[in-house]
């Protein structure tokens, strides 16, 4: 199979190109480095692998590329942690409108050339950012309060897009929805502003990096955002690549949707004492104060996971702590030198 990928370069399609080039596919990547600048990707140089240096909003070069393949996975996104959902509202909204309509005016082109197969589209855990159930399941995005965010909503205006597509034109799709990537690979985003917290200066507003670093460089009492007791499921990027692979082919995942998660639920202080205890060691006391929290820090995020594994037989099974200890030393060997 040929795959289109756009945002390529991306912390998610990090993980899902090389999970495709693996499985023996060929893969074209677009993206334009807007988020970190240059990355060079362990797949860059691959046999299988093409890689576009384009604009995810120019519907022509998206259009050319997805003529000549079988699936096209819309990744590409403006994207970043709860402080630049505020700083960046109306920007998060219509730039990735903008990316959404050209990715969905290409497939259209593509698919009625008989080429194309199938749109996957990833949404995001932040439609469900005012769930009234837990753990929540697929649909509850259609009957809670609508996202609060610009970019809980954007995201849920792509699961939109797909049903628009299909009713009018019969564009098969398939939603994934990830929740609370961790990894390695991301970096310092572009447009990420300095923030004080405490006597440590950062510029990543994502939770794991943003306490590995804090902790590496020694503050302590730790500084957290609120009480620490929101709840996440904390999903390795190589179980969410696999995920989304396996949505992409599996026949019953047509026009379906999925929580694509571990089901594992952590506090956010119960994050902090584990990165805590592995970077200083288990006889350092654990020590934190609370900070205001921020706008859009939704407390409670647990998916239902029970669709993936019945429909796709798929489940997310990289323990947090296994996926710490491979990236702390990651973020450590980053932060040194200057690039996080």
């Amino acid at each position: 199979m040929k795959i289109l990928v756009t945002g390529s370069a991306g912390f998610i399609a990090g993980y899902l190109v090389q999970e495709l080039l693996d499985q023996g596919h060929e893969v074209i990547g677009i993206d334009n480095f807007s988020k970190y600048g240059f990355i060079e990707k362990s797949y860059q140089g691959h046999a299988r692998y093409r890689f576009i240096n384009g604009d995810a909003r120019d519907a022509k070069l998206l259009t050319e590329c997805a003529a000549e393949c079988d699936h096209f996975i819309a990744c590409a996104a403006k994207i970043g942690g709860i402080a630049y959902f505020h700083e960046c509202a109306y920007d998060l909204l219509a730039e990735n409108e903008r990316i959404l309509a050209a990715s969905f005016d290409a497939a259209l082109a593509a698919f009625k050339t008989g080429k194309l197969e199938k749109i996957t589209v990833l949404s995001s855990s932040m439609v469900y950012e005012n769930a009234t159930i837990f753990p929540t399941p697929e649909g509850h995005e259609r009957q809670c309060p609508p996202p609060s965010s610009t970019y809980g909503f954007q995201k849920l205006a792509c699961e939109y897009f797909c049903q628009g597509a299909w009713e009018q034109y019969k564009l098969p799709y398939t939603i994934c929805r990830p929740f609370n990537c961790v990894g390695i690979g991301e970096r310092r985003a572009i447009g990420d502003k300095n923030v004080p917290s405490g006597n440590i200066t950062l510029a990543m507003s994502h939770v794991v990096p943003d306490l590995v670093q804090k902790i590496i460089k020694g503050q302590d009492p730790l500084r957290i955002l609120g009480a620490g007791q929101q709840v996440r499921c904390y999903t390795y990027g190589g179980d969410l690549a696999k995920g989304i692979a396996t949505s992409l082919f599996h026949p019953a995942a047509k026009n379906q949707d999925f929580n694509i998660s571990t089901k594992v639920a952590t506090t956010v202080l119960e994050l902090a004492e584990l990165i805590w205890k592995k970077v200083k060691g288990p006889e350092v006391p654990f020590r934190y104060v609370s900070d205001a929290p921020m706008t859009y820090d939704v407390q409670m995020r647990i998916p239902d996971t029970t669709k993936a594994e019945r429909v796709l037989g798929f489940t997310a099974n990289t323990p947090l702590d296994i996926v710490l200890d491979e990236v702390i030393p990651w973020i450590r060997e980053e932060a040194k030198h200057g690039r996080i």
